[in-house]
């Protein structure tokens, strides 16, 4: 049999520093504080985490944008305290994975300081500039009608080098030259650093976009009001970035066999792209993140539309975790996560507040039982939710919120629907603070956190939930447990995954038919709906459940599932 690499039977939970502990009480999440949960993410059953930035930064977008590659940001402590978090973690069996953000640094960067002051400068090619167009009018423009992620121009002005540099996020985080061999040079030896300090990987933030189209011809899209348009094909999964990063494979991580590494690439990718990153015999990183399954609740793009109208398209759901896996699972491995800190919460997205503990724990199941490496989020295990914040102040400590409020209110949307989008879809949904326990500031901290806690923490905290043996958290607890027991990781990693009933609107249902034969079942839906399978019909027996007194199976074949009810049985086949 396979002996399995670390990362192969590992558990990950993703930690959003600002917001998982406070260990100062200055309102602001830290890295001891991290260290002082390790035993509670060892309780669940964790044993990867991934932290997003900590790196020195003037916090524009949350650490994405990074003034020292070298330094831990004082917010968050110290380079010994990284250290020590290290240390502790490993010596619970825990292994670390950092954001590591290729894409593009802050302004406040010593490198883009100089890149600007001096176009002489080595640093100045470090960053992508072209000079301005010019209208008839002699106004001056953007060198192209490309629009960033963030809403605006994909181009930012700079008076001192009297240049546009390229920015595909916020004006404060200029794109990096990845055709610089400098540069790139400058990156790898960072890399080494942490690797070499006992970091076990990185989450590659935005590798998507490390090529250009670098002729910066405007896009033939149909331009939007503004003349703008996001074109992805002009900078996400070009040719060009794979050069790059079989070279990063080169100069550093076969140097390191055990380091694990995970791309982001977004929503834009196909599992063909998908396989030139991580193929296991001519990849250069070991998997990819995109986005295929984190809006099949047609929450995105869902301006005007009233909350009832979002309803889970439960048919692309789980088509889309199979195609992924039917395209990708003899070749490369694959990551499992629902959403991310760029995204709503999972429980107010796919689940309901209604039935809390009964759809936390149906996401938990259907999650982890399925090919490849769980990723949870930070109060996933919780079944923490969206804000239910009244004003549009609250979401401003998120630079996307920011752009999307004023682009809005310019297209004549009015506040209050613009307040219930954001309710729906704002990234600051899964960076509220982590809610420890019924205590002011939901127990993160002793003064007001810079991100408001959600209302609902005297109901749903850790400190209850792990003393209840009926919660969300002793459920994923379980869950955890029976993934890890070997023949049951066997069956999830090397048999196949089967839909079941695949054209059911309602259920997500699939098997792993092998030693142990593994099946799944799952209403989406908060109300009863019916499901007919032969395998029901067979011995077997449940292994993990959701509500206390399960359906019971009638005619041999069908069950009525209760709302958001869920099973894990093992069926015999002799």
């Amino acid at each position: 049999m396979e002996k399995r690499i670390w990362w192969k039977q590992a558990v990950g939970y993703e930690i959003y520093p600002q917001t998982f502990a406070d260990s100062n009480n200055d309102g602001i999440g830290d890295l001891p504080g991290i260290t002082s949960k390790l035993n509670y993410l060892k309780m669940l059953g964790i044993d990867l985490i991934w932290i997003c930035p900590f790196l020195k930064s003037p916090m524009d977008d949350n650490g994405y944008d990074i003034a020292d590659y070298y330094c831990v940001n004082p917010l968050f402590g110290t380079n010994d305290d990284l250290k020590e978090l290290i240390k502790q973690a490993h010596a619970l069996g825990i292994h670390i994975i950092m954001d590591f953000v290729l894409n593009h640094t802050s302004d406040e960067n010593a490198w883009f300081i100089e890149a600007r002051k001096n176009k002489q400068a080595e640093e100045h090619d470090y960053y992508i500039w072209q000079p301005p167009r010019y209208d008839e009018k002699g106004n001056r423009q953007p060198p192209n009608n490309w629009r960033g992620f963030f809403s605006d121009s994909a181009w930012a002005y700079d008076e001192v080098a009297d240049e546009y540099y390229m920015r595909i996020f916020s004006k404060k985080m200029p794109d990096l030259n990845w055709e610089n061999p400098l540069l790139r040079k400058k990156i790898y030896a960072i890399a080494r650093h942490y690797l070499d300090l006992g970091i076990d990987g990185f989450r590659l933030d935005a590798i998507a976009h490390l090529d250009r189209d670098l002729s910066f011809a405007n896009s033939t899209q149909n331009p939007d009001y503004d003349g703008l348009t996001l074109d992805v094909s002009k900078f996400s999964n070009r040719e060009r970035l794979f050069d790059y990063l079989h070279e990063f494979k080169k100069a550093v991580l076969e140097d390191y066999p055990l380091a694990m590494t995970v791309g982001e690439v977004g929503g834009s990718s196909t599992t063909l792209t998908a396989l030139k990153y991580s193929h296991k015999d001519y990849g250069s990183i070991n998997m990819v993140f995109n986005f295929d399954t984190c809006w099949e609740n047609g929450a995105y793009g869902s301006e005007t539309l009233r909350d009832d109208q979002i309803i889970t398209n439960v048919w692309n759901l789980k088509h889309n975790f199979a195609r992924w896996y039917n395209d990708c699972h003899r070749d490369a491995w694959l990551p499992l996560y629902w959403v991310n800190h760029d995204h709503p919460r999972v429980l107010s997205q796919y689940g309901n507040v209604a039935f809390r503990k009964e759809s936390g724990k149906m996401l938990a199941l259907v999650l982890l039982f399925m090919y490849g490496t769980p990723f949870l989020y930070q109060g996933e295990e919780l079944g923490m939710s969206n804000v239910d914040y009244q004003s549009l102040d609250d979401f401003t400590t998120d630079v996307s919120a920011r752009n999307y409020i004023l682009d809005a209110r310019k297209r004549g949307l009015n506040d209050e629907l613009i307040l219930r989008f954001l309710r729906r879809t704002s990234r600051i949904n899964s960076r509220t603070p982590m809610q420890w326990k019924n205590a002011p500031y939901a127990g993160f901290s002793l003064v007001p956190p810079r991100i408001k806690p959600v209302n609902n923490y005297q109901e749903v905290n850790a400190e209850d939930e792990i003393k209840d043996p009926d919660s969300i958290f002793n459920f994923y607890r379980q869950a955890i447990a029976l993934r890890k027991d070997m023949a049951i990781l066997d069956s999830v990693t090397m048999s196949d995954f089967v839909l079941e009933n695949e054209d059911d609107p309602n259920v997500f249902a699939y098997r792993h038919p092998g030693k142990k034969h593994l099946f799944v079942v799952a209403n989406f839906r908060p109300y009863q709906v019916n499901f007919s399978s032969d395998f029901l019909g067979r011995k077997h027996h449940t292994l993990l459940q959701n509500y206390l007194e399960p359906s019971a199976i009638r005619d041999g074949n069908q069950v009525s599932l209760r709302p958001f009810e869920c099973f894990l049985w093992e069926i015999e086949d002799n």
